[in-house]
């Protein structure tokens, strides 16, 4: 449930809520004491709309700026993730630090997308990043990635201000690529983006296809160019189906 639709169920809730509070009390004669009776299902149905709307404020302070459920619908995060896997994501942990290499990350992607996508960091801001013969490489070093799927079936380079997969550089006018002038280096990540895959690398749409994430700033390329970036959350705990709870890493 998004935070629109959750509020928009709380103001249901008090709506029906008013309604049934100022309905007029039955009128009962001078003198006559009020007999004592049993809550009524009316005075039930209120204190039940009371903490219903109680937990839905609550909830939606929750979901809105501390944490957020997500639910799989693709396999490209196998198999770490499944499909129709539910995570818990944590949306304050960015608003104050940095995304850590190997952070499972909600975000939404450069490219037009009804969705956030979800993605395991692999290069961070100054990284020189290669991929070749199913290895990757992060400055250099070699990546014990014992999470994914299989070896991604492509080659991948930093270089020459652009990210060049099988030979050939990502076109910016598809892939958030930024321009020159945005770079501190031709071979390493500019600042402020992120080179993010999916687990199942050869069944992933990540940054191999539509070049970088981004924190913050707006998109200086690709399909939303101009367009707010952000990072959503960090994904921390898989809690359904209960048989695979477990804090992710």
């Amino acid at each position: 449930m998004t935070p629109l639709e959750l509020l928009a169920l709380v103001a249901v809730f008090a709506i029906v809520r008013v309604a049934m509070s100022i309905r007029p009390a039955a009128q009962v004669a001078p003198g006559v004491e009020e007999p004592r009776t049993t809550p009524t299902a009316r005075t039930v149905v209120r204190e039940y709309l009371d903490a219903f709307i109680i937990a839905g404020l609550i909830a939606l302070l929750l979901i809105t700026f501390v944490v957020r459920t997500f639910f799989i619908p693709t396999g490209s995060m196998e198999p770490t993730l499944q499909i129709h896997d539910v995570l818990l994501v944590n949306e304050f942990e960015y608003r104050f630090t940095k995304p850590h290499e190997g952070d499972i990350v909600v975000f939404p992607p450069p490219i037009t997308s009804p969705n956030d996508f979800i993605k395991r960091t692999i290069g961070l801001p100054g990284d020189q990043i290669r991929v070749h013969q199913g290895v990757v490489y992060r400055n250099g070093v070699a990546m014990k990635e014992p999470y994914i799927e299989e070896p991604p079936n492509y080659e991948l380079e930093i270089k020459n201000y652009g990210i060049y997969v099988d030979g050939s550089p990502l076109d910016p006018a598809f892939a958030n690529v930024p321009p020159r002038e945005k770079w501190s280096a031709p071979d390493r990540i500019p600042d402020g983006c992120y080179l993010m895959f999916g687990d199942h690398r050869t069944n992933s749409e990540d940054s191999h296809a539509w070049g970088f994430a981004q924190a913050s700033g707006t998109f200086p390329a690709g399909q939303r160019k101009g367009e707010k970036a952000s990072f959503t959350g960090h994904a921390f705990l898989l809690f359904w189906p209960l048989n695979r709870i477990r804090v992710l890493r």
